[in-house]
């Protein structure tokens, strides 16, 4: 992997010939060194940051699965970020389609997390209107930390009582059957939570963009043409003006590449 942006080293110490602010180096970065360059910055009010997989030609999942587009540093980076977060905030159709588990404890994660006030493993936080989910699943039967349902007032009853009776926490963040977004970071928030993660899916984050309470995302481009109908990593209706983010750094390994960009105005305290 390698450093595009910003540059790591001295004009000095450039390869003969290589052009101004050309960073060739190219070693396997270790897990720490991947923390460091994806850590959170240091705010008080949660910091809701999405990470998302898309091919050339914007297809977010090929036969509704996004591991057939990622690859092994993807993964790597995948795990990073979970590693980092206090909550992983995810679609009830995600759920479904990519079987999520409980996130487990790292060691390699054990010492920053505790210094960092953290839980042995990121809670996972269950975005859903009907509550449709298999409350069976190990996601609410054995989870390392307690699963989060975030669901509207509305919500059905018996399904709250079944996914509590599980052992899930239900939270309520929007009056109808839905949830709202500005409402669910802000219950995260109320709980402890400030580094939030969303893993999707594209309707999820379209949500999350549409009402303007993404701070950062971390976007993985594949090097792959996947054509079909496939969703984009957001999906829903446009916002009135596209949101311009921040360029914060750019990695590359083996034609992918991995960005991560940051909204305008939200800087670190």
């Amino acid at each position: 992997m390698r450093r595009l942006f910003p540059v790591t080293y001295e004009t000095a110490a450039q390869p003969s010939g290589e052009a101004p602010g050309t960073d060739v180096t190219e070693r396997e970065w270790e897990l720490g060194e991947l923390a460091e360059a994806y850590a959170y910055p240091a705010v008080s009010s949660p910091w809701l940051r999405a990470n998302m997989v898309s091919t050339l030609d914007g297809a977010a999942q090929h036969e509704g699965r996004s591991q057939p587009i990622s690859n092994a540093a993807d993964m790597r980076i995948f795990g990073v970020l979970r590693g980092l977060a206090d909550v992983v905030v995810v679609g009830a159709e995600t759920v479904r389609q990519e079987g999520y588990r409980p996130a487990r404890a790292r060691e390699a994660f054990a010492a920053r997390r505790e210094a960092a006030g953290q839980g042995p493993a990121p809670a996972i936080a269950v975005v859903t209107a009907s509550l449709g989910l298999d409350f069976s699943l190990p996601l609410f039967t054995s989870p390392l930390v307690p699963t989060l349902v975030l669901t509207g007032a509305a919500a059905p009853v018996e399904r709250i009582a079944e996914a509590e009776r599980a052992g899930a926490t239900v939270v309520v963040a929007g009056d109808g059957t839905g949830v709202d977004p500005a409402r669910a970071v802000s219950a995260l928030g109320a709980l402890g939570h400030t580094r939030l993660l969303t893993e999707g899916g594209p309707r999820l984050l379209g949500q999350f963009v549409a009402a303007g309470v993404l701070d950062e995302m971390c976007v993985t481009l594949s090097p792959m043409l996947a054509a079909g109908d496939a969703q984009r990593i957001a999906g829903g209706p446009s916002v009135p003006v596209p949101r311009r983010f921040e360029l914060v750094s750019l990695l590359e390994e083996d034609g992918f590449l991995y960005g991560r960009y940051r909204r305008p105005g939200r800087q670190p305290e």
